[in-house]
C-alpha cells in the first residue's frame, strides 16, 4: 500500500468524514483489520478561512505547501486536499511539496464522463463556483461543461456551507434549499448536479431525492484516493 498525505481541516467536519471513507475503501478492497496508511495535516481553518476572503490564494497556498513538504518529508507519496476550494493552489502547492496532488475534479469528472454526463450542474462554495480552475479542468480535460447557480443561489450555497455545515450544522431547510438549486440546474440544462464542496454531501448525499442525479465530490474522491494507494 502507497502511504498518502491528507490536507485537511478545512473543515475538520469533511475531513474525518473523507478519512472515514478512505479507510472503509481500504477495509472493503483488503479485508481483515486493514485500514489505510495515511498521513494528516489538519490547519487552523480560520486563517485559511480569511486567505480565502481577502483574495490572498498566494498566502493560502503557502500555508498548504509548507504543510505538504512537511507530509512528504514523512514518507507521503502523494496528497491529497481534503478541500474543492483549495484545489485553486493545487499546482502551486505540488511544486512546493514535490509530490502530485490526487485531483478532485478529475475523480469527479471521470464518474461524470462514464455516466455520459457532458453538461454539469456544480454546487459549491462561492470561490469554486466563480473561480475558473473547476470549471476550465472539467472542460479542458474532460469536454463537461459546468453551470452554477444565479448570484442568489450562489450566495445562498456559500451562506450553507460557512454559516452551518463548517461548524457541524445541518439544518432540513437548507437541505431543501439544496435542492431547490438542483432543479434550477435542471432547469438550465444540466444533466447531473456535483455536490462540489466536502461538506455538501453531509447534508444532500448523492442517494438523496433529487431533480437530478448528484455526483458528491468527496466520495468520488475518496474512492480514487483507495485506486491509488493500492493500485
Amino acid at each position: 500500500m502507497k502511504t498518502l498525505g491528507m490536507l485537511g481541516g478545512m473543515s475538520w467536519e469533511s475531513t474525518q468524514h473523507l478519512y472515514a471513507l478512505i479507510n472503509r475503501g481500504v477495509a472493503a478492497r483488503l479485508g481483515g483489520l486493514h485500514s489505510a496508511d495515511l498521513l494528516l495535516h489538519s490547519v487552523d481553518f480560520a486563517p485559511i478561512a480569511a486567505l480565502q476572503t481577502a483574495g490572498d490564494w498566494a498566502g493560502a497556498a503557502a500555508v498548504l505547501g509548507a504543510a505538504g513538504t512537511g507530509l512528504c518529508r514523512a514518507g507521503a507519496e502523494a496528497l491529497l486536499i481534503a478541500s474543492n476550494t483549495m484545489h485553486l493552489v493545487a499546482n502551486d502547492v505540488e511544486r512546493a511539496a514535490g509530490l502530485p496532488v490526487l485531483h478532485i475534479v478529475d475523480a469527479t469528472a471521470e464518474a461524470l464522463r462514464a455516466a455520459g454526463v457532458r453538461r454539469a450542474g456544480l454546487l459549491a462554495t462561492r470561490f469554486t463556483m466563480e473561480q475558473g480552475f473547476y470549471r476550465e479542468r472539467m472542460w479542458q480535460r474532460f469536454g463537461i461543461e459546468v453551470v452554477t447557480p444565479d448570484e442568489p443561489g450562489r450566495a445562498e450555497v456559500h451562506r450553507i456551507i460557512y454559516e452551518e455545515l463548517c461548524r457541524g450544522r445541518f439544518e432540513p431547510d437548507s437541505r431543501e434549499a439544496l435542492r431547490s438549486q438542483v432543479a434550477a440546474l435542471a432547469e438550465r440544462g444540466a444533466q447531473a448536479a456535483i455536490l462540489g464542496c466536502t461538506e455538501l454531501g453531509l447534508l444532500l448525499p448523492a442517494g438523496a431525492p433529487a431533480a437530478l442525479p448528484l455526483f458528491d465530490s468527496t466520495d468520488l474522491q475518496a474512492r480514487a484516493a483507495v485506486d491509488w494507494m493500492l493500485g
